[in-house]
């Protein structure tokens, strides 16, 4: 293939620039070891989940729970009363949040929500154990929050 200027472009792939054969997956797609850290913490999670589902199936039937990156943090000063008592924080970093039910801005009902803020829940984490133990506590605490009962009741502990 000729290009402007007359030079030669090279039809040898970037990919194998040393001979060395196409690169691709080190794992099987079907490995966990191929999971990335989003989908990771997406199982632990759904995992943290289970077992409060299931002792508060009837009760949490309208609560939706989802994992955002990061939180969206304002620059401007808040009070409390602005950023709501249903936010887990550690510092000024916020690590899950309760939205309440409500009504979007076109009018339409939305459920409540738990959000959980994944990469300021890694950050805080040793490991994968303690990643585990962080989040489980996190929802814990804000199922109770959305139930009005206090964390020990809803994990089972009183």
């Amino acid at each position: 293939m000729v290009a402007a200027h007359g030079y030669q472009r090279r039809t040898r792939s970037r990919r194998d620039r040393r001979g060395r054969g196409l690169r691709g997956a080190l794992y099987p797609p079907s490995t966990p070891a191929a999971r990335s850290r989003s989908e990771k913490f997406d199982a632990l999670v759904l995992e943290a989940l289970e077992p409060l589902e299931q002792r508060w199936r009837t009760e949490l039937t309208q609560l939706d729970v989802a994992v955002d990156d990061v939180p969206e943090l304002n620059v401007e000063p808040h009070t409390e009363a602005e950023q709501g008592v249903d936010v887990v924080e550690d510092g000024r970093v916020p690590l899950a949040r309760l939205i309440p039910a409500g009504v979007d801005r076109r009018g339409v009902p939305t459920r409540a929500r738990i959000v959980l803020y994944r990469r300021p829940l890694e950050a805080r984490a040793q490991d994968g154990i303690d990643l585990s133990d962080l989040v489980h506590d996190v929802l814990v605490e804000q199922v109770a929050s959305y139930l009005g009962l206090d964390p020990d009741v809803v994990d089972g502990e009183s």
